[in-house]
């Protein structure tokens, strides 16, 4: 069974780093799309960085600039580099991706537990 595994969150003071990794593992035969997605208390899940199997990334104008998304598909990681953190940016981070499986044609969409990011002085 495929699984996504987030880490790297924490208390950041503003303008700080941090570098959140997400692990895919199970019997994996390709991942295409992946994003990371935020969820702040009481609002909307959103997007904050995508990348297609192609590269092409995507951030919206909230994050242009300060957060970049990488992917080792080697070793079947995510990353999202998170640079001049504002205390806006606090949210519970999700991974998610679009995994084909070994033995299927088929892609299914999976998501990380989250891990919490926290920017505050």
């Amino acid at each position: 069974q495929v699984q996504l595994v987030e880490s790297g969150g924490g208390l950041v003071q503003p303008g700080g780093s941090l570098r959140l990794s997400c692990v895919a593992s199970g019997r994996i035969a390709s991942i295409n799309f992946v994003g990371w997605y935020r969820q702040a208390p009481g609002r909307l899940r959103e997007l904050v960085a995508s990348m297609t199997s192609g590269g092409i990334t995507y951030y919206p104008t909230s994050v242009n600039g300060r957060f970049t998304i990488s992917r080792d598909d080697a070793t079947n990681t995510v990353l999202l580099q998170m640079n001049s953190l504002k205390p806006e940016d606090t949210a519970v981070y999700y991974c998610n991706a679009d995994i084909q499986e070994l033995g299927t044609p088929v892609q299914n969409n999976y998501w990380g537990q989250g891990t919490q990011v926290t920017v505050s002085s």
